[in-house]
């Protein structure tokens, strides 16, 4: 992964932290993990964990061996997380010895097989995940057997590895980056909130709702596009459990998956060739590409998406979408207005994720116009913005429509909502637009296929949404479920 824009520049636009750990060693390096154990455990899960104990070290993880304070009033402090193996009574699960809803994951081991059965859809697989997350108030589920063990994630990402017992290389490539970055809503404080200032009755509106109608209308039909999982339906071992998942979820009806947006028209500036010493007093990001140092101007940008929770597969223009953006670094969030009392609207989980490609599409439209200036895509942004497609399954070789750059297969396979996935986006675009100005294709270039791995896909470009969900399901989407 080319890293063409600095750490600085990453925290200045998207609000990343410096810090945050983006390879999976420096993600093994900050990591903090405790060993919980229930009661009784059975030779094979014993094995197991003692095996996971020496590959997270061999990896340089930190094992803190007990909980801060004494009593039933111990707790893992933050930033610390849990594994569990084995079972737990109701009044002894793992969540009562965390310090925090969102800041101390928790997995769970168990000593049966994954909940993954021949004849199922890859809904009821979902939903089978889900339930078992639900009941046992935990975040990932490690699912061991005699010849194998399974990672399921709250992607619904299901990951098997064909040993009886975890080794180093696999722990740091796909647990460890589990571990470190966790499924989180975006909180309180980092959208400014705008109640009802999406207007829902602009011609601009209804002409982009009706894109949005019809591409639900052809993913439909499509079995790999996992809709939603709604929190009533699940199961749970007592009210407190009930109220837990409320609040982690914040309020939200469920988990949703995949998503649908529409990045408004945007007009850029083009590029600037110059030296690191004209920087000052400019508000220009320098980008390092193709051998050559740009300044870049980044606009606002504006995006109209699904709400977290609705049926992307049947939407309500009037109470299904919202639009989010970015002016001076500062993220928003509109909501529509005139919404029912009784509805609450939220943003995506993938929202920084979402903003990460927007602002990516107007960089790459000024790099364009820097150094490929017959370039269709800056016009086609100015005219017509850009759409994103996301869902949880991979496409094959020739689902992948000319013009669009691949790329994301060697990422840490980290979860939807976190930092990561968003410095990837933008990181991976630039990478993509890289490879096609070396390749001499930069003028055809109209968009990225950005696989995440452990997640699904994101699918951004010049094409309308519904002509996108018509060339991805023309097949009916016979899409591949390994992980990367």
């Amino acid at each position: 992964m080319t890293r063409h824009i600095s750490h600085f520049w990453l925290n200045r636009l998207l609000g990343i932290p410096t810090s945050t750990p983006l390879t999976p060693r420096s993600m093994a390096s900050t990591l903090r993990v405790a060993f919980c154990p229930a009661p009784e455990l059975s030779q094979r899960l014993q094995r197991f964990t003692a095996a996971l104990r020496e590959a997270l070290s061999e990896c340089e993880v930190t094992i803190v061996e007990a909980a801060a304070g004494d009593g039933r009033e111990s707790r893992y402090e933050a930033g610390t997380a849990l594994i569990a193996p084995g079972s737990f009574a109701d009044d002894n699960l793992p969540i009562s010895r965390v310090s925090t809803l969102y800041n101390n994951l928790i997995v769970g081991v168990y000593d049966e097989a994954p909940p993954v059965h021949v004849g199922q859809s890859p809904q009821e697989t979902l939903d089978a995940v889900i339930g078992r997350l639900a009941w046992e108030m935990v975040h990932l589920l490690i699912y061991v057997t005699d010849t194998s063990w399974t990672v399921c994630s709250m992607n619904g990402g299901i990951t098997t590895f064909e040993t009886p017992l975890p080794e180093a290389r696999d722990v740091l490539e796909s647990l460890i980056p589990k571990l470190t970055a966790q499924v989180v809503p975006p909180r309180d404080g980092e959208l400014e909130l705008r109640p009802g200032a999406l207007d829902v009755a602009t011609p601009e509106f209804l002409k982009i709702a009706d894109d949005f109608v019809e591409c639900g209308r052809i993913w439909a039909g499509n079995p790999r596009f996992m809709n939603h999982t709604s929190r009533e339906s699940l199961a749970y071992r007592n009210g407190f459990c009930r109220k837990i998942v409320s609040r982690y979820l914040d309020d939200r009806s469920g988990m949703s998956y995949g998503f649908f947006a529409r990045q408004l028209p945007v007009k850029v500036a083009p590029a600037i060739e110059e030296d690191a010493a004209s920087l000052d007093g400019q508000n220009l990001v320098p980008v390092t590409i193709a051998g050559k140092r740009l300044l870049v101007p980044v606009p606002g940008v504006r995006i109209l998406t699904t709400r977290s929770g609705c049926r992307k597969t049947a939407i309500d223009p009037r109470h299904d979408l919202v639009e989010i953006g970015l002016d001076d670094c500062r993220a928003w969030l509109a909501t529509p207005k005139g919404l029912p009392d009784d509805l609450v609207s939220k943003p995506s989980f993938d929202t920084l994720t979402i903003i990460a490609h927007a602002v990516g599409n107007a960089m790459i439209a000024s790099i364009l116009l820097a150094l490929a200036p017959d370039s269709r895509f800056p016009g086609l942004l100015e005219r017509f913005g850009c759409g994103m497609t996301h869902w949880h399954y991979y496409p094959d070789e020739d689902m992948i429509p000319d013009g669009y750059v691949v790329h994301g297969f060697d990422n840490p396979p980290v979860s939807c909502s976190t930092p990561q996935s968003a410095a990837y986006s933008l990181f991976g675009k630039l990478d993509a637009l890289e490879r096609a100005l070396e390749e001499g294709v930069g003028s055809d270039y109209l968009g990225d296929v950005h696989i995440e791995p452990g997640h699904g896909t994101n699918v951004v470009g010049t094409r309308s949404l519904a002509k996108m969900a018509m060339f991805l399901n023309a097949d009916c989407c016979v899409c591949s479920k390994r992980e990367g």
